[in-house]
């Protein structure tokens, strides 16, 4: 599950998603280069191969590890796109399409192949009607499909884009603000696609009621950052059974039915120029976010996979973000306060994104070190605890 949400001020564009997926799999900033590509030149999707463009823009992507597409990304117009799963009556009716493009990788195709996010929702809608869309969207549970909505912006504004198989609609962003999660809501295609049982199951419409005022009210990256770590009204994350924590933009799995977990976040500062905030690891309220662009790559290690590697960026973090889980109002009060000071420092005096992730590894360590000394009580329900004994076990091969 995600939340992509922008808001639109006199001052320019404000943009920002949280990533869910499943637990154990790692996403990975990726730097791509333009590049021109001769007649007849091919590009092989995540399912299926379709001609490449003539040339394609410099990108920079945050990617599921096994995936060719992307959650998030923003390429060197400063154009940038999210998707959500959406769920639709013609998954539920049975009626799947054959391996396609999936809405990750129409989010990349968008990113190389426009220099507006007008243009990028004309890529996205031409390729949808040629294609199609379809393929599993899970490593882990290869059955698992669903359709996409979208949200493109750039520093002129933002469109909605939403899908039910090869069907779609926009709606231009009007401002202040503008949220999508994991259901339909362009009012006559919701209406005519929508699986509302599914949909609620997402939680989707309690958080878009915590995104969409946020967003409206956010007056820079340090808003956006709070708003991505929000647990609900009660400060700190709470589970459901059947889905989890999915009642709260900062999501952490633990549902029986539904159990996604934030494994990205990203903001973009598109007024005054283009800055980029992305965590490049789980659980924004356990991460920093640091500056990144599309053209300074950072050496963020080998590529990750599902698998336990703490050579990666990812899985380097993930011990600090899965103990903090055990008692997340006690741990975050050992160590939340720096890091908004390290990121309060980041925004006024902007460091390079290579320093930036070297000092977030030091200070990581050292919280994870703190935590460990504390031994802190595990204090989640108990089917809880179970899921993430069994999301352990699984990332280790």
């Amino acid at each position: 599950m995600c939340d992509t949400l922008v808001r639109l001020g006199d001052d320019g564009v404000l943009f920002a998603k949280n990533s869910d997926r499943d637990p154990n799999e790692a996403q990975v900033l990726r730097w791509h280069e333009a590049t021109d590509h001769g007649a007849g030149a091919e590009v092989v999707c995540t399912w299926i191969t379709i001609p490449q463009a003539a040339r394609t823009h410099a990108v920079l992507l945050s990617q599921p590890w096994w995936m060719w597409g992307a959650e998030i990304g923003a390429n060197e117009h400063g154009v940038v796109i999210g998707n959500e799963a959406v769920f639709t009556r013609d998954l539920l009716l049975g009626r799947r399409d054959p391996d396609a493009l999936l809405g990750m990788d129409l989010v990349r195709l968008g990113l190389e192949r426009a220099a507006t996010a007008t243009e990028a929702v004309g890529v996205m809608v031409d390729l949808l009607e040629t294609h199609g869309q379809g393929g599993s969207c899970s490593h882990d549970h290869p059955k698992f499909r669903y359709h996409n909505s979208f949200l493109v912006a750039d520093a002129d504004g933002a469109t909605v884009l939403e899908t039910a198989g090869r069907a779609w609609a926009t709606e231009e962003v009007r401002g202040p603000s503008r949220a999508i999660s994991n259901g339909l809501t362009i009012p006559d295609f919701a209406k005519a696609h929508a699986d509302p049982i599914k949909s609620k199951v997402t939680a989707c419409a309690l958080r878009r009621a915590r995104t969409e005022p946020g967003a409206a009210a956010a007056e820079g990256p340090a808003d956006l950052f709070a708003l991505l770590r929000d647990h609900g009204p009660h400060g700190s994350p709470r589970w459901s059974r059947v889905h989890g924590g999915l009642t709260a933009p900062c999501v952490h799995a633990g549902g029986t039915f539904a159990s996604s977990q934030t494994t990205a976040s990203w903001v973009a500062d598109l007024r005054d120029g283009v800055q980029h905030w992305a965590t490049a690891t789980s659980g924004p309220c356990t991460s920093l976010f640091k500056p990144v662009s599309v053209d300074e790559p950072v050496d963020l290690g080998p590529a990750p996979t599902n698998a336990i590697d703490d050579r990666t960026t990812w899985w380097r973090h993930e011990p600090l973000h899965r103990l903090t889980l055990r008692d997340h109002t006690a741990s975050i009060a050992r160590y939340g306060a720096e890091r908004d000071r390290t990121e309060a420092l980041w925004l006024a005096d902007v460091p390079t994104s290579a320093h930036a992730f070297a000092v977030a590894g030091v200070l990581e360590r050292r919280w994870l070190d703190d935590l460990t000394s504390a031994d802190l009580p595990d204090r989640r329900p108990h089917w809880v605890r179970q899921q993430w004994r069994h999301f352990d076990e699984a990332a280790h091969p």
